[in-house]
């Protein structure tokens, strides 16, 4: 039986097996829904995170954003079905 974390992956693959790019597409939207702060560095949004999972690179999403930030997470959750992104819900 396996644990419920309450994060959503969006992988870079499509549901078809393809690769998805651009490469650095997962920097880009991480930074799309980042914020500036102090002296000009980018602040990113703490329920948002880039990673790679099996050589993927990945944005994962805290499921708490759903309540939280509902625009955005459905700005990042139809990021990923107009893509055809495969998803998984860790």
């Amino acid at each position: 039986m396996s644990e419920q974390t309450g994060k959503i992956i969006i992988k870079g693959v499509t549901r078809d097996g393809r690769k998805f790019r651009p490469s650095d597409w997962a920097q880009r939207l991480t930074t799309a829904v980042a914020r500036p702060g102090p002296k000009g560095r980018v602040r990113f949004h703490p329920k948002v995170a880039m990673t790679t999972k099996d050589g993927v690179n990945c944005v994962v999403i805290d499921r708490s954003l759903e309540e939280e930030d509902p625009m955005l997470f459905e700005f990042l959750t139809n990021f990923a079905d107009f893509n055809n992104l495969d998803v998984e819900e860790t």
